[in-house]
């Protein structure tokens, strides 16, 4: 037994967290504001946030960059160069992550940058808050853990547009992989607004400049941006338009309520039919988007489920500036449809009316939880994301009743959707608790490795606000599913490090110690999956998806079972190469993710096989698990104890820590896997000073099953962000050129974020050096 003395320091170094099914717990502080999250590895989670004045510093600014650490819940912050803004992201084939655009360089108050880029209307920098425009930028993380030196610079993130850049400027883009890896970013604005056009809306490809219309590659096919018709289809609601890589390799792309099926190595578009009532379902009207589970079952069908959103009229969605109408008083939509785009039974594609939300929802957000079902979270009765300081009907922002909100109503309380279930039974909320936290607009979610689900941020503010009723939230939150009430996972071993298309199957091990009842049963109803938690931002998870790989199993005569798990379909269209995450799933209780590499880990046409033939399932009546049958049923009550929200580690696995690697195959990009050295970086900031409720400021408040907010005045409601112009932030009107004025002073050079240690170079590897960013003679990626 460990002395007292020990015992207290291996607690304080390993703190159980309390996880009650169905309830919310505090995830600890996100010292950024969490716009942006994404699962880096089985240890940390990645946060950015928009430049603005958070109190946390890193070298001499406000951070907007933070790394979270899964097992203390406590975060760092990291250096980020430009203004992410909104950008849009993904995963990458080894296991790393990119961003791409954002916005001009800001102040304080959300004011233009104090050097200017040309002709005014956008920020190159800002010698306060010291951000660069991040309008054209590709940023690139090799995600780290705690063995690896989080001071290298392949740990940080790689961020200068100098080096590595698109050829347009992008704000609310969308992005997508395809199936070798490469990624197709469509859209976005060209400097920022609340929706994408001018009203009347007499241009509707380019609205005088403002709007982006085009799309291309990371990394570059050579070509120059191609223009999208479905984006003048579909002007000003169009920003991060919902994309999904279909089993053809077409792209299957929905926005305002128009949708299409897209081809985009010949840039050909196949009108689908429009989204039934005209509901929009992008930014800012936010439905909630998921492709569903894909399973052997349905043989991978690809079907994509919209919830909630708006149906408010054309003519009330305004322009660049703000909306026409006061839209926390326009309650958002319940509705849900499906839609199967490529229907393998030769039918023509069309939406299907699913089971309503229990309420309506702007914002909500889908989580694809290891057990199939899908969680809503998030968001609010009535209006839009996005802020303002003026609409159509209020013209001064001292009658705005919830400061720059344009939502009302939080909902607090998740709900799950099961898609398997019959129709009218598909959506439940029994058991779950409410939280008290609004998550409105800039909120996230993320799967754990662990099953649970981090939820962050809030801040409908052009800049840190504490003093209004929707303030900045810094406040990170733990959601326990309803299988956390099993106090028993189920432990498997044997999972690879990687997946591939086809090929072997693997065998994994479950212990008789992870389940209770008869082996047969527990072989029968035990499901292996395959989850992409995505990169989410803005109420969605791009990238996010769910494949179950098929099985049969033997149940061994020490009542341990052993699944025989086929690879991936050999199809990557259906799962593009990269990071994710394999579930074991016994009677509905999932084990914690291990991380694992699907592909080949580079760019480029994926390898595929034909896949083997599973053994016959081969089962044994006598076998019973040994765990307590209380211990494993989801639906029994009480609180369990989690003490890691790690994942498992497959004993094969090592570091798959990403780099861009040089040299071109067939004209992609090879990305290669490098590991990591020693211990901890940036040390840790305060945290802010406690914010003080008061009664007509409220900080946080009780959130109901979907009850409106209580309307409050917004006089003074910039709070130390001071004032500005009503439509600083948002005055797009023309296109700008990069360079900055002549006469002013020059911004730093971006040197201390390249790395000019050419030992740690991809680029002294004796490899090409026209696809390394840290690199000096690198081509920009355009």
């Amino acid at each position: 037994m460990l002395p007292l003395s020990l015992l207290a320091l291996w607690l304080a170094s390993n703190p159980v967290h309390a996880s009650t099914a169905g309830s919310f717990a505090d995830g600890g502080n996100t010292l950024v504001s969490a716009m942006m999250m994404f699962v880096g590895n089985s240890k940390k989670v990645y946060i950015l946030d928009k430049a603005e004045g958070n109190e946390a510093k890193v070298n001499g600014h406000p951070a907007w960059g933070a790394v979270w650490d899964m097992d203390t819940h406590n975060a760092q912050v990291m250096d980020v160069a430009t203004n992410v803004f909104c950008a849009s992201g993904m995963h990458l084939p080894n296991g790393s992550f990119v961003t791409f655009g954002g916005n001009g360089a800001i102040g304080p108050g959300g004011e233009i940058g104090s050097v200017k880029n040309a002709g005014g209307g956008s920020g190159s920098w800002d010698a306060t808050y010291q951000d660069f425009d991040g309008a054209k930028s590709i940023r690139i993380l090799n995600p780290c853990t705690d063995s690896d030196d989080f001071a290298s610079t392949n740990c940080q993130w790689f961020d200068n547009p100098a080096v590595l850049s698109m050829q347009k400027k992008r704000w609310y883009s969308a992005a997508e992989p395809l199936g070798d890896g490469t990624i197709v970013i469509i859209g976005g604005f060209v400097n920022g607004g609340y929706i994408n056009r001018n009203y009347p809306n007499t241009d509707p490809t380019t609205s005088g400049g403002a709007a982006e219309p085009t799309y291309e590659f990371f990394p570059s096919n050579g070509q120059d941006p191609q223009q999208m018709a479905f984006l003048t289809k579909t002007s000003g609601l169009n920003a991060y338009a919902h994309t999904f890589l279909l089993a053809s390799g077409n792209l299957f792309v929905q926005a305002n309520y128009s949708t299409m099926i897209w081809d985009s190595a010949k840039n050909q578009e196949t009108a689908l039919p429009d989204m039934p009532g005209q509901v929009v379902r992008v930014y800012p009207a936010s439905g909630g988007v998921a492709m569903l589970p894909l399973k052997p079952a349905n043989n991978y069908q690809q079907t994509i489920i919209f919830c909630g959103g708006s149906d408010m009229p054309d003519e009330a969605w305004g322009n660049y500036a703000n909306p026409a109408i006061n839209t926390w008083d326009y309650p958002a939509s319940k509705d849900c449809q499906r839609i199967t785009p490529e229907p393998t039974d030769g039918s023509s594609p069309a939406y299907v009316t699913d089971d309503p939300m229990l309420e309506s929802r702007t914002m909500g957000q889908f989580i694809i939880l290891p057990t199939g079902k899908l969680l809503m979270v998030n968001g609010g009765n009535n209006g839009t994301a996005g802020y303002a300081t003026a609409t159509g009907q209020t013209a001064n922002f001292a009658d705005m009743p919830f400061a720059m909100s344009l939502a009302s109503g939080p909902v607090g309380t998740p709900a799950i959707y099961d898609p398997d279930a019959p129709a009218g039974s598909r959506w439940s909320n029994a058991g779950l608790a409410s939280s008290d936290i609004a998550r409105l607009y800039h909120s996230s979610a993320i799967l754990l490795p662990d099953a649970s689900v981090l939820i962050g941020k809030l801040n409908p503010n052009v800049d840190v606000n504490q003093s209004v009723i929707f303030p900045t939230q810094y406040k990170a939150e733990i959601f326990y599913p309803p299988y956390f009430a099993a106090t028993t996972r189920p432990v498997p071993s044997g999972i690879p490090s990687t997946i591939s298309y086809g090929g072997n199957s693997f065998d994994v091990t479950i212990p008789a110690s992870s389940y209770s009842g008869p082996g047969n049963a527990a072989a029968a109803n035990t499901t292996v999956a395959l989850i992409r938690p995505g990169w989410t931002t803005h109420a969605m998870n791009m990238g996010q998806r769910y494949l179950q790989l098929n099985n049969s199993y033997t149940v061994n005569s020490d009542s341990s079972i052993t699944l025989h798990v086929s690879q991936a379909p050999p199809n990557a269209n259906l799962f593009q190469p990269g990071p994710a995450f394999v579930y074991v799933v016994v009677n509905g209780i999932p084990s914690n993710g291990t991380e694992v590499i699907v592909g080949s880990g580079s760019i480029g046409t994926q390898p595929t096989n034909a896949p083997a033939a599973l053994p016959p399932k081969v089962e044994l009546s006598s076998a019973t698990g040994s765990a307590d049958g209380a211990s494993t049923s989801a639906s029994s009550t009480g609180s369990g104890s989690n003490t890691s929200a790690s994942s498992a580690t497959p004993s094969s696995s090592t570091s798959h820590i990403g780099a861009i690697v040089g040299g071109a195959v067939g004209g992609l990009v090879i990305l290669g896997l490098i590991g990591g050295a020693a211990a901890f970086f940036i040390a840790r900031r305060k945290r802010p000073a406690p914010r003080v409720p008061s009664p007509t400021r409220p900080y946080e408040y009780t959130a109901t099953h979907g009850g409106p907010a209580v309307g409050l005045g917004a006089a003074g409601a910039l709070g130390a962000a001071g004032g500005h112009d009503s439509t600083a932030a948002f005055t797009p009107m023309s296109q700008y050129r990069d360079e900055p004025e002549h006469g002013v002073y020059d911004p730093p050079a971006m040197g201390r974020f390249r790395d000019d240690n050419a030992s740690s170079r991809m680029s002294a590897t004796g490899m090409s050096e026209h696809y390394d960013p840290y690199s000096s003679e690198a081509m920009r990626a355009t």
